[in-house]
């Protein structure tokens, strides 16, 4: 197994590896290193069936089932479609307008996840190149690029993330076929806290966590204060060297760090331009420090 950096603020390419096959302690503990230090990894060129799939992401954690309830795999509730495709029925194969906002996948949830693991079925295409890329952001970096003074302000505090934020703003995108949630889905995932500042599990080093999808407010603090301070963060973890995106190709399988990243599906595809993806959560279940020592 080969971890080929992109030279980039983050990514790796993990060549001379074939998922179909059971991978050894070694190589996940090796795969857990690359994960903390790139952030984001690229496993071209994978044929894998859903079971194989299931089975590499659940290395790395528990596989959550996502809170909508929809769009799975058949026999697999923990292995999502996102997709555009409309089947013959006329009713819509996947969620169609996944992770298009930046955010940290289950920063909503009191147990956070490690990774999201995806795996590129079918990948739109335009003149020969493809669309719809994935782009990220540095996390480590965009905490140590912060002021010493703001550091000292948001160490020990928390803000307040909540599920139903980001599930309306895409609801209310034109064209989107998102229902309202129900009391029983908002029963299941109500707001909560989360640390501004989280040592990483796997890097040991301090990361922001904080996103403009999910978080909405710094607890205990004046509003006013608040709004400033949540501002000035998600504007800087706008800078260009924070930034790493992932053209896609078929038999992609993407993994990356929901922990020391955020992310954003860029949707600039069209109906007509098939997109289909297996997802996995994993979700940060295991002791990870004694993995990679």
């Amino acid at each position: 197994m080969k971890v080929i950096p992109t030279g980039q603020t983050l990514g790796a390419s993990i060549e001379a590896v074939d998922l179909a096959h059971p991978l050894s302690a070694s190589d996940i503990r090796t795969l857990l290193c690359a994960l903390g230090q790139y952030g984001v990894l690229c496993f071209p060129k994978q044929t894998i069936d859903t079971a194989a799939f299931a089975a590499f992401a659940r290395r790395f954690g528990e596989l959550e089932v996502n809170v909508a309830n929809q769009f799975h795999e058949p026999g697999f509730p923990e292995i999502m479609i996102l997709s555009n495709q409309i089947g013959s029925d006329g009713k819509p194969v996947g969620l169609n307008d996944a992770g298009q906002g930046w955010h940290t996948d289950m920063s909503y949830s009191r147990d956070i996840a490690l990774a999201n693991v995806l795996h590129a079925l079918a990948v739109p295409v335009r003149n020969r190149k493809s669309v719809g890329e994935t782009q990220f952001r540095n996390m480590h970096a965009a905490y140590d690029e912060l002021p010493e003074t703001l550091k000292q302000t948001l160490e020990g505090n928390t803000a307040t993330h909540d599920f139903e934020k980001f599930w309306e703003v895409m609801r209310c995108r034109p064209g989107s076929r998102r229902a309202k949630l129900t009391e029983e889905q908002k029963r299941r995932k109500p707001p909560v806290s989360q640390p501004l500042v989280r040592v990483h599990p796997l890097t040991g080093r301090k990361v922001l966590y904080a996103n403009p999808g999910y978080t909405m407010w710094i607890d205990g603090m004046d509003r006013h204060e608040s709004d400033t301070i949540l501002d000035y963060l998600f504007r800087h973890q706008e800078r260009a060297d924070f930034l790493y995106a992932h053209r896609w190709s078929v038999g992609d399988v993407l993994m990356w760090d929901n922990i020391g990243t955020v992310h954003n599906a860029v949707a600039d595809y069209m109906p007509d331009e098939p997109r289909y993806m297996r997802r996995a959560q994993v979700m940060a279940t295991l002791d990870y420090p004694s993995l990679v020592a």
